[in-house]
């Protein structure tokens, strides 16, 4: 018979917010219908399918909300139609997200394709490349060899060590942008010389290519000498260079980026809309519950929970009381990955199941203490008017406490219209600094 412990080590795994789900993956919940009616395979899909010419789109929204699920479920949907995609999450070995430029990015890029097609593409443009540079870049990469003494998948193995100090060794980071950076019109061409020859060997069921470059979402804004972001250099300033790769194109993008100024830039610049994964609906902009909502978060939950004990009720079996897993389910907001977090929070104050009402309480006592440090003094009124407006100014402020997901983008169908709307996170409206502010406004308008 399995033990307490052992059932609560298989739902604190299960309930792991750092592993996308697979394409497929029972445990996925289709949330399109408390989010707005987007689907990814539409809005990215079929601008890619339907498209006469190469695209480059960008898909955005609040870390955690599941894009790098739906961007698998993209990969798995285009694989079938033709598609050979090359699909990697940017921050897991190549770039650093609290310090990322575009150079990085192209280096990404580079290494991702030159591994999976260099069983069909002649590598030799890039090596070529390489070798006009080695002089400068060798010890960067931190070796003294000659690159003419070794073998080509030797050489390989050299350019994918350069991309990978740039975001193991801080020390050497900007010193390989510098050196690069000048030259990343010659490296482009290179690896469209290797992407035009790779794409005509793709193995037989293929005859496209995608390259989706994820978690670029991720990047943490640093304000340049400039005045300007690295947000801005990469996106905005960089566009051309990000488009210029002869294959179809996904960037993720920070939800931030959506709400600059120029804003209208990015939607000219690329392809399609700009897409935005919002929160799943769990309130009404009335401070209503939304059921249906509320009903996804709990099969978030129950599919989880099914594929390690199945045949517990969630209500009484796996919680211990139907208001107990209400209550962890509107706390998250309709984020899923702090959904995923609080709950691990609370299987672990956790000794046997049911899960009791004062382990959720902690958990959502320590989440809410983290979101507390995460505001500034200046941001809590901006916070309140956001709470009684449901409605965000388009400046600074305001886009910070997007990135940091204190503030949290909803959207609903009225009719044949997308409306969208936004809101405190559920564990700061907790927080008494933002009470006061909220008193405060109330003050105001009597």
């Amino acid at each position: 018979m399995t033990s307490d412990l052992e059932i609560l080590k298989k739902l604190f795994n299960s309930f792991d917010p750092s592993r996308p789900l697979p394409a497929g993956d029972p445990k996925y919940v289709d949330c399109r219908e408390v989010r707005g009616d987007g689907d990814i395979l539409e809005e990215l899909g079929r601008e890619i399918i339907f498209s006469e010419r190469l695209t480059c789109q960008l898909y955005s929204g609040h870390r955690g909300a599941g894009k790098s699920t739906e961007l698998l479920r993209l990969q798995q949907d285009l694989d079938s139609k033709g598609y050979f995609v090359i699909y990697f999450a940017a921050d897991e070995e190549d770039i650093d997200s609290e310090d990322a430029q575009y150079t990085d990015i192209l280096l990404a890029c580079t290494r991702h394709l030159l591994d999976a097609l260099k069983n069909s593409a002649d590598p030799q443009p890039l090596l070529d490349w390489l070798k006009d540079r080695w002089n400068d870049l060798k010890d960067l990469a931190l070796t003294e060899v000659s690159l003419e003494s070794l073998s080509i998948e030797a050489q390989l193995h050299q350019f994918a060590k350069l991309t990978a100090n740039l975001r193991a060794v801080p020390s050497v980071r900007q010193k390989i942008r510098e050196r690069i950076d000048p030259h990343t019109t010659t490296l482009i061409k290179a690896l469209n010389e290797f992407i035009r020859e790779g794409k005509k060997k793709l193995p037989e069921k293929y005859s496209q290519l995608l390259v989706i470059a994820d978690n670029l979402d991720r990047i943490v804004p640093v304000i340049q000498e400039d005045g300007r972001s690295n947000h801005d250099h990469i996106f905005l300033d960089r566009h051309e260079q990000l488009k210029a790769l002869e294959c179809h194109l996904v960037y993720t993008v920070p939800i931030s980026m959506l709400y600059l100024q120029k804003a209208t830039d990015l939607r000219n610049n690329y392809d399609g809309e700009n897409r935005v994964l919002p929160m799943i609906m769990v309130k009404t902009p009335d401070n209503v519950i939304y059921q249906p909502g509320l009903n996804k978060l709990k099969e978030v939950i129950a599919k989880r929970v099914n594929q390690v004990i199945p045949d517990r009720a969630l209500e009484t079996e796996i919680f211990d009381s139907p208001q107990t897993l209400e209550q962890i389910c509107l706390m998250s907001g309709g984020h899923v990955r702090e959904l995923l977090l609080l709950l691990r929070v609370a299987v672990k104050q956790t000794d046997k199941l049911p899960i009791p009402v004062k382990a959720v309480q902690r958990a959502i006592t320590e989440a809410r203490d983290n979101y507390r440090r995460s505001v500034q003094e200046n941001q809590w009124q901006a916070l309140a008017k956001v709470y009684h407006s449901k409605r965000i100014i388009n400046d600074d402020l305001h886009r910070s406490l997007l990135f940091n997901r204190c503030l949290l983008e909803y959207r609903y169908l009225d009719g044949d219209e997308i409306k969208r709307w936004y809101d405190v996170h559920p564990l700061i409206k907790g927080i008494e600094e933002f009470k006061e502010a909220c008193q405060q406004i109330s003050w105001q308008k009597v």
